[in-house]
């Protein structure tokens, strides 16, 4: 797997690559293929706080994960083991499906390594326990920002007076403001 390592705020050094490329080749393991594109990892320090950002592209599935700490080979393995924890699951979820040869299911190895008593339990935080349904009214993206802080909530889905579209603002955990538009 090739690896696309940056630093923001932060010098990284052939010790820090060689360990970013060490922890990230334990998730090779689970795969059949090799990724199409490199994985792009970006390490940021601000304020003490060491953030790792990894971004995996796979045929069919794109693994992405983030963690922070007070310390950057800490934050790299905390990443891992989050991106780990998604491999583990999304295979149980596919596996369950039993899924037609040539699908996403012959992406993962058969003996990944897989605690099946892990899986059973990452399973059961995928219940829909509510359903809600309300009109779009067209908006533009601050009064959807003040609509989502107004409710209390870390997004909001409306209708983009501007493109007709249905976009979706979020509050990122830097207190910043995200906004998802559907790509055409």
């Amino acid at each position: 797997m090739e690896y696309n390592i940056r630093g923001n705020n932060i010098e990284v050094t052939d010790a820090l690559r060689d360990y970013v490329e060490k922890k990230l080749s334990r998730i090779e393991k689970y795969f059949t293929t090799a990724p199409t594109s490199p994985a792009n990892v970006a390490l940021t320090v601000l304020k003490d706080i060491h953030k790792v950002e990894v971004t995996i592209p796979f045929p069919g599935v794109m693994l992405r994960a983030e963690e922070s700490n007070t310390d950057m080979y800490a934050s790299i393995d905390l990443v891992v083991e989050k991106l780990e924890r998604q491999i583990r699951k999304y295979k149980t979820r596919v596996n369950r499906k039993a899924r037609q040869n040539g699908s996403l299911r012959t992406l993962f190895k058969a003996n990944g390594q897989v605690d099946p008593a892990v899986d059973e339990n990452d399973e059961a935080g995928f219940e829909v326990v509510r359903t809600k349904r309300f009109t779009f009214k067209p908006m533009d993206v601050e009064e959807a920002i003040l609509q989502m802080d107004m409710l209390g909530h870390n997004f909001f889905v409306f209708s983009n007076a501007d493109t007709r579209e249905v976009n979706v603002v979020y509050k990122r955990k830097d207190g910043r403001y995200g906004l998802i538009e559907p790509e055409a």
